[in-house]
């Protein structure tokens, strides 16, 4: 039976496995701080699996997860900066696809993980860039977020470097990435299917992860609570550290 469902994903047994893993702790990332997921499925099987094969995969279980989180995350998020965020991301998206389709897949690899270990730095040490956080700064977090969307499919680390450049509170933050990725649902499928990247064999993989995906938003959805709002951010940067730093270890 494994070995069937694997193959039906185009995955070895040990492949398969170990993406169900790490699909399911990103769901459980993903429900608790409302970003990350794509972040740590980078960083975590971008060994096993080509950038360009995983950023249409991640943007299925990102959809998935943001259809589940969405109604519940409604009114506490900051509904002006998020669309200023999703608009100028959608701008970025295409020239991330186009990059990523144009270059080799090593070299892809190593630029996507070099990305995810940058940005987590700068959130988990507060590097803030002058005037980031300012007016002026939203639409170029917005469009360096669709172009890291688009060649990475980690552009909510970007966000989530904005809103902490803003000392927003951690429910609101929570909600308006929740928010923001569920807006990226409707642009970044435009850009997919132009650059003709969901394939046949990434809507199997769907099939198969998103229960698992779904399974991981659903407990740590739970785990999320006032009481833990100081500490969460960083418990999950300091996760996407440890596999950024892994998977590069592993690729070179």
């Amino acid at each position: 039976m494994l070995t069937e469902v694997a193959g039906y994903a185009g995955l070895t047994q040990p492949q398969f496995l170990i993406c169900s893993a790490a699909i399911f702790c990103a769901g459980l990332v993903r429900g608790f701080s409302g970003f990350g997921l794509s972040a740590i499925l980078m960083a975590g099987i971008v060994v096993l699996i080509p950038p360009v094969e995983l950023i249409p995969l991640c943007y299925l279980l990102e959809a998935a997860a943001s259809i589940a989180l969405f109604r519940g995350n409604l009114r506490s998020a900051d509904w002006k900066m998020v669309w200023t965020l999703a608009i100028t991301s959608a701008i970025g998206v295409p020239i991330g696809l186009a990059i990523t389709t144009n270059v080799p897949t090593e070299h892809s690899k190593t630029i996507a993980l070099g990305l995810v270990l940058v940005l987590t730095f700068g959130q988990l040490f507060k590097f803030i860039p002058p005037g980031f956080g300012g007016r002026a700064g939203l639409p170029v977090a917005g469009l360096l977020a669709g172009i890291v969307t688009g060649l990475a499919s980690v552009g909510g680390l970007v966000v989530a470097l904005y809103v902490l450049s803003r000392r927003t509170e951690a429910h609101v933050m929570r909600s308006s990435l929740i928010i923001f990725l569920f807006i990226g649902i409707f642009t970044t499928l435009a850009s997919l299917l132009s650059y003709d990247l969901m394939s046949q064999e990434t809507l199997q993989r769907g099939v198969i992860f998103v229960p698992i995906v779904l399974s991981g938003v659903f407990f740590g959805t739970r785990l999320f609570s006032p009481a833990l709002a100081p500490h969460y951010k960083k418990v999950c940067l300091l996760l996407l550290v440890c596999l950024s730093i892994v998977g590069l270890i592993r690729l070179f």
